[in-house]
């Protein structure tokens, strides 16, 4: 296997930096990039987080385990990078300096803005080599997922390996233009989308999900030896709505994410900060809460909930005023 000009042969754990720029200070960035590889030949799977630098509950479940040695595959190869935006987690940011997102930079330009510099190097040095992948992200602007896994339910490849992992969720969801997820299947390449919580924040029940779920799929793809059962078969939606606020004010949520709620119920209050005005938010539709909106202060529009819904329909997967998913 070559790899940032080195050869990595089987059995050896390297770990090698592809460094991706400068800042203006002339300090080098550099992305930290782990590999495992069995004696034993086998599909190469890639574990990333860090796409958007704020989102660190990838990066922790990366990082766990990288450090508690669970890595090592009994064939194949593992590719873990813990950290891919690091301008990003050192400015608390989702992008990079230029203000644009990687996660829609893909495949890049090696003469474009950094975040397609950032892509294209991606897609030079790491992408040739994958066959599977899992990215790890988090809710971003407050809003707070449910674990769930995102992927084209409609691809089996991708839902095998949505079905293995087995988060409480699994949403269909198409591919974004510029994602890594679209580039990826343009190469004929597998990955899916692993979110829990909320930017900034750690999700511990979030990231031992995420941990068993990885280890399910390297299980079966016959790369660990075993892995834990899922505690139940995962949730399928195959469509999600968002509900705005059709008004300002304060937003008091009465659901929890993960619960099902019905046409009709109540899930919510607005108020004026002045005490004049309440008004309660009924949904207009039946299912389950896979976002949450946890932002007190709210502007007409904002997103307040996602709701995932289980039957299929014509049209597209997200309510067309959504925010974009980081998938």
């Amino acid at each position: 296997m070559q790899l940032n000009g080195l050869t990595i042969q089987p059995g050896e754990r390297v770990m090698t930096r592809l460094v991706i720029s400068r800042l203006p200070s002339g300090t080098i960035i550099d992305v930290p990039v782990h590999v495992f590889r069995s004696q034993e030949p086998g599909p190469t799977v890639l574990l990333m987080a860090g796409m958007h630098g704020d989102e660190v509950n990838g990066v922790e479940t990366v990082r766990r385990l990288i450090q508690q040695d669970l890595l090592w595959p009994l064939r194949g190869t593992i590719i873990a990078i813990p950290l891919l935006n690091i301008y990003g987690f050192l400015n608390f940011s989702r992008e990079v300096p230029d203000g644009k997102d990687v996660n829609r930079s893909f495949p890049g330009n090696p003469r474009g803005s950094l975040a397609s510099r950032v892509a294209h190097r991606f897609m030079r040095e790491i992408m040739p080599l994958v066959d599977y992948g899992i990215d790890f992200h988090t809710g971003g602007a407050s809003r707070s997922n449910h674990p769930q896994v995102r992927c084209l339910l409609d691809h089996e490849p991708s839902a095998t390996l949505a079905r293995t992992f087995a988060a409480p969720f699994t949403l269909h969801a198409k591919l974004r233009r510029g994602s890594l997820r679209e580039a990826a299947f343009g190469l004929g390449k597998s990955i899916i989308v692993y979110e829990t919580g909320e930017s900034l924040r750690f999700d511990e029940a979030g990231i031992e999900l995420a941990v068993a779920g990885t280890y399910r799929v390297l299980h079966h793809l016959g790369m660990v030896a075993e892995a834990t059962p899922a505690i139940q078969p995962s949730i399928v939606c195959w469509r999600g709505r968002w509900l705005r606020a059709r008004f300002a004010g304060l937003f008091r949520s009465q659901v929890r994410k993960g619960d099902y709620i019905e046409q009709g119920q109540v899930y919510g209050i607005i108020t004026d900060p002045y005490g004049e005005m309440a008004v309660r938010l009924e949904s207009p539709v039946s299912g389950y809460v896979v976002g949450l909106n946890h932002m007190p202060v709210v502007n007409q529009g904002d997103a307040l909930l996602h709701i995932g819904l289980t039957e299929p329909a014509p049209g597209p997967t997200e309510d067309a005023g959504a925010p974009a998913p980081a998938v």
